[in-house]
Parts: C-alpha cells; structure tokens; sequence
C-alpha cells in the first residue's frame, strides 16, 4: 500500500481537501465552491473513494458506498418498474430513471439537469470491488441489495442512448459508458458470485464492432472523434490490454488531438469554458504512461497537475490556458462563475497517480 513520502504536499493536502468535504452521511460534494457542482456523483464519488482506499482512508471510502446504496434502495421500486416497462416494450420518461447527481442527503436534485447517465451506476460496481480488494472489508446486506438492483438496471439499459460522462450528446451510445458498464458487471461477478457473462459478452461485442474507426475507439458510435476518457478501457478497467494496437492507436491520436503544453483536454470540439486542460485527464494520461512502463512520461503528467493547484493547494475542474473555443469561456463565466475549484475528482486523480507511479515505477 502506498504511503506518503515526505516533501509531497499537494497529495497531503489533496486528501484533506477530500476529507473535509466529505458529508457526515457519506456523500462527496463535487466541488464545495461552484454550486451547480454542490451535489455528488455516482461517478467523481467512486473515483474519489478508489483514491481514498489506496490511501488507506477506508472509513471514508465505506461511508460513500453506504451512502450509495442507501440512495439506490431507496429506489428499489422504481428500478423494478423501469426495468418491467422495458421488458414490455413500454416507453420510458424521465421519471423512469435514476439521476446522475444527488443532494448531500441523498435526495434527488430538483433543478433541471443532464440526469439519465448510465457510466456512474457502472464505476460505482467496479470502485466497490477495489474497495473489498483493498480494505478487505465484507459488504453488507444493504450494499448488497443495492447491488443487485444497479445490476438489473445496467443490464436491462446498457443499450440505450443517455447522456455521457460529460453530461453530453444524449442521442448516442457512448464507448466509455460501455466500458464502465461492462467493467461494473464483471466486478458484479466478483461480488455476487452469480454470472452476467451474457450481457458483459453482448456488451464487448457492441464495443468492439461500433466501437472502432480507423483502427482507434471512437467517442460515441456517431463519431469518427477520439475522446480522452477512452483511456479509461485499459486504465483502470483492463477491458483492453495496454499493449492493444487499437488502444495505441487511440492513445496516440488523443496525444496528437488533445494534449497541449498544460495538459490534456476532453475533446477536440469541447466549449464548456472555452474547452481548456483538465488535470484529472492530464493525471489519467499519467496512469497510462506509468501502467506502460513510460514512468518519465507519468512523472513529467504528475508535475503538470501538481504546478496546476494554487496557493492553497486546490486544484481546479479545467485551465483556460489553451483554449478551442475562447468565446465561449466568457459565456460560461457569466451563467456559473469562475471554473469550478477545489474539483474533488481533480484531487482524486492526482492520488490515484501518485500510488501508481510508486507500484509500476
């Protein structure tokens, strides 16, 4: 287990940022500062408990996973009614579907939002089983019950177009949705003791035939675009080999199309604030790197998110240095405010790197 060496102070205060924004019922708020973001995520929570269990801090790690699946109980009825519409060929509505971003106490959020994203139900799955992995710990009744119910739900919407990670393009069947889906059902395994073989087999085949253009994966199945989080099928769900000539391919055009001097972007047409550098990415390329033996590389990505945190040792969602859109930073700075700072998830990344780079380097 990875344990801080002296002189590291950003990974030190990272974890306190983490900490101190963790709700006494488990949830981490997203970013304390930015009130859009003052709510918790399926998603930047299970990368952030991940972080805090490669730490060690698996009391803060167990009381997001509670937190989970006490919301996911909570909607045990309606995830069984969703699931009975589908297998009835009935249509969905909104109120059919879990949200993406709940209130601190578990609540669903009341303003208008991009709700129905599928990849967080699937990293939450496979976050779960690092934290058993890791802390040893046996998962309760509750958190079993919960996911049982998020395993039915993956299974029976995998194939449905919802927004992406980005709160995006929701028309469209997302490739890093799918390989957090699939991922989560192969942790589910591993957790239950049951098989979904089935649905993880149909899954990689849809992956892996609508997945591809020019020999790299593509951001959704209507594109021809990279996207950064496509990273994210070899690190950290090994759906695909580090070595895989297609994830080289694809890592080599995410090099070519979005990486810059500060930093790694989301994607080539991005124009939330202008589309700038994202240190969580930038620490995401880092885990590739080091995973592929590249260590100077991890380093010289671990250096460029740690000169991105400000005197108080946060760090933000984004940097405006080199931007796609320049116009569009200033509308965003008008409807929300300045970019979203401290980001847990950015913090989160960062440790994640960290760890890494001491067990593969």
């Amino acid at each position: 287990m990875f344990r801080m060496k002296p002189g590291n102070n950003l990974l030190e205060r990272s974890i306190r940022i983490i900490i101190e924004n963790q709700d006494e019922g488990g949830a981490y708020i997203a970013s304390p500062n930015f009130t859009v973001y003052n709510y918790s995520w399926f998603r930047d929570g299970s990368y952030i408990a991940y972080a805090m269990d490669l730490f060690g801090v698996f009391n803060s790690s167990w009381l997001f996973h509670n937190w989970c699946a006490s919301v996911i109980n909570k909607r045990k009825n309606k995830i069984i009614n969703t699931i009975s519409k589908i297998k009835s060929n009935c249509n969905l509505d909104q109120s059919d579907l879990l949200h993406t971003r709940y209130c601190l106490n578990g609540e669903d959020g009341t303003e208008e939002w991009e709700n129905f994203q599928l990849d967080g139900f699937g990293v939450w799955l496979w976050s779960l089983r690092q934290h058993v992995i890791i802390s040893k710990n046996e998962l309760s009744s509750e958190i079993l019950q919960a996911v049982e119910s998020v395993i039915q739900y993956l299974i029976a919407l995998w194939k449905t177009p919802c927004y992406d990670l980005w709160e995006e393009n929701p028309d469209t069947i997302h490739i890093y949705t799918l390989a957090s889906i699939c991922s989560g059902l192969i942790s589910a395994q591993d957790i239950t003791g049951k098989n979904y073989s089935s649905a993880i087999t149909a899954i990689k085949d849809f992956l892996f035939t609508k997945g591809i253009h020019n020999d790299h994966f593509i951001k959704h199945i209507n594109s021809e675009k990279v996207d950064s989080s496509l990273l994210a099928l070899s690190i950290p769900y090994e759906l695909v080999s580090i070595d895989n000539s297609v994830m080289k391919n694809t890592v080599g055009k995410i090099e070519k199309d979005l990486l810059t001097a500060g930093g790694l972007h989301r994607f080539r047409d991005d124009s939330y604030y202008g589309g700038g550098e994202w240190p969580l990415l930038t620490a995401w390329l880092g885990l590739y790197y080091a995973r592929n033996g590249e260590c100077n590389k991890a380093r010289e990505m671990k250096e460029l998110v740690r000169l991105k945190a400000d005197s108080q040792g946060q760090l933000p969602e984004q940097i405006p240095n080199e931007l796609f859109f320049k116009d569009n930073y200033d509308y965003w700075f008008m409807r929300w405010g300045p970019i979203a700072k401290p980001l847990l998830w950015s913090h989160a990344m960062y440790i994640i790197l960290c760890n890494k780079i001491e067990e593969w380097c």
